[in-house]
């Protein structure tokens, strides 16, 4: 068996009749895997097996590591062209005093110009602990100093010991 996604090649091929398609589309009927294999070895190419779960299985006549070459570069194009969301995070507790909060919140916004995401936690200890919508309350808060620049993803809700709340920088 070949070492990449279970790809089998020439003699790997198990089958005794297959299948056998060209490069370029044609059409070379149901074939023993042996008079294939003879066919792929005088064009100097590869036997590819491409449906193993067909009746008889399917195999192709290909340049199987140009073909594979070809895959990767398109991966590596798809690749470039993904944008990475990076999140940041920023911890608040309850008893935070507005100055604080302030501070917090002015580099809230830089993350959220430079593109990424803000999320806000409240982390509640001890007693706080029985009464959560303190948490919600304080997000809430946050919320109303940071809806000019941004929008909500998540709502402000509990999660273990934390409020969290995600916010996206607004769309221009």
């Amino acid at each position: 068996m070949s070492k990449e996604k279970d790809v089998y090649l020439n003699e790997e091929i198990r089958a005794s009749e297959v299948r056998c398609v060209g490069d370029e589309g044609t059409v070379y009927g149901v074939l023993s895997r042996d008079e294939a294999q003879e066919i792929a070895n005088k064009m100097g190419l590869d036997l590819v097996l491409i449906a193993p779960d067909a009746k008889p299985p399917v195999c192709k006549i290909m340049d199987y590591g140009k073909f594979r070459y070809q895959q990767e570069k398109k991966q590596k194009e798809a690749k470039k062209k993904q944008k990475v969301i990076e999140v940041k995070e920023i911890k608040l507790s309850i008893k935070i005093a507005q100055n604080d909060i302030n501070y917090k919140i002015k580099h809230a916004q830089e993350f959220l110009d430079e593109g990424k995401h803000v999320k806000f936690r409240v982390f509640l200890k001890g007693r706080e602990m029985a009464a959560p919508e303190a948490g919600v309350v304080m997000l809430e808060k946050i919320w109303e100093l940071i809806k000019d620049f941004a929008e909500r993803d998540k709502a402000p809700n509990l999660e273990g010991r934390y409020v969290n709340m995600l916010v996206t920088p607004k769309k221009a």
